[in-house]
């Protein structure tokens, strides 16, 4: 290694990219990679253990990789006796001994680090250069341009223009199928005889380097939530690529028949089970995005199915990200419908009666992982109909998630399940009662409570918090569009109904927040 670097390339554990700009003139002869395994990164919220293993035995397999190619890599182990536990102390450390003429760093996934980065290097007098992230399909600037002068964002329009812009899904300059959404299509349910035979999702065996990983973090984080005993997550591009591949030809015909639906016992059914792979990007999204639109092309998939996917990744994805770097730091402070409940305890343990809830909680404790309408329609209603402040919800999800990075996470938890950020990302509360859960999944058969019933002794949590929602933002929501029926009743309701509703919530926040 010369006596002074040209360039330090920072690596973070959610940039295992080969194809990232940082690496692109990359000279073994005079730059380095910069990687650190920190405490801070596992402890800033209470992550589960399957979150922490997951980034650092993948970045441990990218370590490898680059060493392999005769590249110096500076690798800073988290059990190293001086790891001082965070990116902006170890990075100053090397700072200081290798003075590198300057630092390349791709985008981070997170606002925090981001600024810590900056200002380190800005304290160490080392020029910075922040390389915009090639993984996205659209910048952080060309999805400012797209909001700007809009009153209001909304996926639909951003999703119509990056199917036109990327030629995804169109027959000329028509959408295929003549629909830009078939999400009417896509909201099955399983009825009594439960879902089709289900494969069985690729499963990865851990090798030497996750083992070691698996032993670190058992020991150094045991009073972390979650386990680790199902561990089989893809950590290298070989591996993810191979997850998306086993997805598209076992489970993308079905998925957008039942995406929405949910079953005891059944954590992944017709899902992809990539979302962490993409976000570590050790998959390109692209891959996934092409590899459904070849499937449908070939006849193997139906257009809602493939559609439904399609939209997850080129628009969801790519509007979340937007909306956070758009409204970072500002965002995640907001709290429109003023919730100020503290998260149950339960959420970490899921000791609970609620049976929708014990399932969807217990399935995230074992495996790190729940599907988009698990964590929409279960988890997060519940926290938003109890009241729960939306930064302790956020936190949580943060912590629990595999594929939780912030840029993905915050949005999706502070605006679409908590709609804290009054409507900027959806333009309703995705509020419901225990009906919707009743008609979604089997979560109810054998619960003790009714999800018919808003009073009395069997009265369905969800569903007297649904109506004392309604009852509690009446006004604030009586001119929301999308809520006027509901609103309408709620305005239905008697006086004594309406205090035995509220007496009925307000014994239930006693009890699960004594």
């Amino acid at each position: 290694m010369p006596r002074r670097l040209r360039h330090l390339i920072v690596i973070l554990g959610d940039q295992l990219d080969r194809r990232s700009p940082a690496l692109d003139d990359f000279d073994p002869a005079r730059d380095a990679v910069w990687m650190a395994e920190v405490a801070e990164e596992a402890t800033h919220v209470w992550s589960h253990k399957a979150r922490i293993a997951l980034f650092l035995t993948a970045m441990r397999h990218f370590r490898d990789e680059l060493q392999q190619r005769g590249w110096s890599v500076l690798y800073r182990p988290l059990d190293a006796a001086d790891n001082c536990g965070s990116l902006a102390g170890e990075l100053e450390r090397t700072l200081q001994r290798q003075r590198p003429q300057a630092v390349l760093l791709v985008e981070p996934g997170d606002y925090r680090v981001e600024q810590a980065l900056r200002q380190t290097c800005s304290r160490q007098g080392v020029p910075l250069r922040v390389l915009e992230d090639r993984h996205f399909y659209a910048s952080r600037a060309e999805f400012a341009e797209h909001a700007r002068g809009r009153k209001q964002l909304r996926l639909e329009f951003f999703y119509r223009e990056m199917r036109r812009r990327h030629d995804v899904l169109m027959a000329g300059d028509q959408p295929e199928g003549g629909a830009w959404n078939f999400d009417a299509e896509n909201r099955k349910s399983f009825g009594q005889a439960g879902p089709p035979a289900v494969p069985t999702p690729l499963a990865f065996a851990p090798d030497a380097v996750t083992r070691e990983v698996l032993q670190l973090v058992a020991t150094r984080f045991a009073d972390h939530p979650g386990s680790l005993e199902a561990f089989d997550w893809p950590v290298t591009p070989e591996q993810a690529r191979l997850a998306l591949e086993d997805f598209l030809t076992q489970r993308l015909a079905r998925f957008g028949d039942y995406q929405d639906a949910m079953w005891t016992d059944q954590p992944y059914l017709y899902h992809a089970r990539i979302s962490a792979a993409l976000n570590l990007k050790l998959l390109d999204p692209r891959e996934a995005v092409e590899g459904a639109e070849r499937l449908y092309r070939l006849g193997k998939a139906p257009l809602p199915a493939v559609e439904g996917f399609i939209r997850q990744i080129l628009g969801w994805r790519e509007y979340v990200r937007g909306v956070y770097w758009l409204l970072m730091p500002e965002y995640a402070q907001r709290n429109a419908l003023n919730a100020q409940q503290p998260l149950p305890n339960f959420y970490w343990t899921g000791q609970t009666d609620m049976n929708c809830l014990r399932q969807v909680i217990g399935q995230t404790l074992q495996l790190g992982y729940a599907h988009h309408i698990q964590r929409l329609m279960v988890t997060g209603l519940y926290a938003l109909l109890l009241g729960v402040h939306p930064r302790a919800v956020h936190e949580w999800y943060l912590a629990v998630y595999v594929d939780a990075v912030e840029w993905v996470e915050l949005p999706n938890t502070l605006g679409m399940s908590q709609y804290a950020d009054g409507g900027v990302m959806a333009s309703k509360p995705y509020v419901a009662s225990g009906k919707y859960i009743e008609r979604m999944s089997n979560y109810c058969q054998g619960c003790r409570y009714d999800p018919a019933a808003a009073v009395g002794a069997k009265a369905c949590p969800f569903t007297t918090l649904y109506w004392d929602f309604l009852l509690r933002h009446e006004q604030q929501l009586a001119d929301n569009p999308r809520m006027r029926m509901q609103i309408r009743n709620a305005e239905r309701l008697s006086p004594d109904r309406r205090r035995a509703i509220q007496q009925q919530a307000a014994q239930h926040r006693q009890e699960v927040n004594p």
